[in-house]
């Protein structure tokens, strides 16, 4: 690779030159030198704080995982004639799926003669979503389904009651030093030269090592 077009450390063009120049020029600012663009011609080489920049794609990545709506449907059974130590434990559990944010599917589930009294589910189902109003509403109203009857319930909107790892420490300079090209000893020893690792798996156009 005899020359790179290269970009300064604040987006400006500084033009084709020879990667001897281009290692000279990163020495020089403090910087890493990283490639880009390596598909370009000729390939297209940028002058930046590597640490820096793998820090500041991490907090990016962060924040945009924390704001995707993560939708999850719970699924709760019962019976139209539940016991009601069975009962308290089941609401416990819709409480709980709510809490974090999730949606609850609640399936009355009825059996012979049972299926002749779907009052029954649907009064069992008005008491449950009573029960969890201050946690939850009713996303879906109780309808029949062969011998189920279902209801769903949706949190309503605040922060989930989920655990959100902290940050952790500034990341530190990054980048793997690689020898500088034949000729470049006599310079002096350039600094790292390093690829941009996206921050994410499977991001595209990723830069690759010069």
């Amino acid at each position: 690779m005899p020359e790179v077009r290269l970009v300064g450390p604040n987006g400006e063009q500084v033009g084709i030159v020879a990667i001897n120049d281009a290692l000279r020029l990163a020495q020089e600012a403090d910087l890493d030198l990283v490639e880009v663009a390596p598909t370009a011609r000729p390939p297209v080489a940028k002058l930046m704080d590597y640490g820096k920049f793998k820090y500041e794609s991490a907090l990016k990545a962060r924040e945009s995982r924390k704001h995707q709506a993560q939708t999850v449907i719970k699924e709760i059974k019962l019976r139209p004639k539940i016991d009601p130590h069975d009962y308290g434990t089941k609401k416990g559990h819709v409480e709980r799926f709510l809490r974090q944010g999730d949606k609850v599917k609640v399936t009355i589930m009825f059996r012979g003669r049972e299926q002749s009294r779907p009052d029954l589910g649907y009064r069992l189902l008005q008491k449950l979503a009573g029960d969890v109003e201050e946690l939850g509403f009713v996303e879906s109203q109780p309808k029949q389904d062969g011998r189920n009857m279902i209801m769903v319930i949706g949190p309503h909107k605040r922060k989930p009651d989920r655990t959100v790892p902290r940050p952790g420490p500034r990341a530190q300079r990054a980048g793997q030093p690689v020898p500088p090209p034949r000729g470049a000893e006599q310079n002096g020893p350039g600094p790292a030269v390093a690829a941009a690792e996206p921050a994410e798996q499977g991001a595209a156009d990723a830069p690759t090592a010069i």
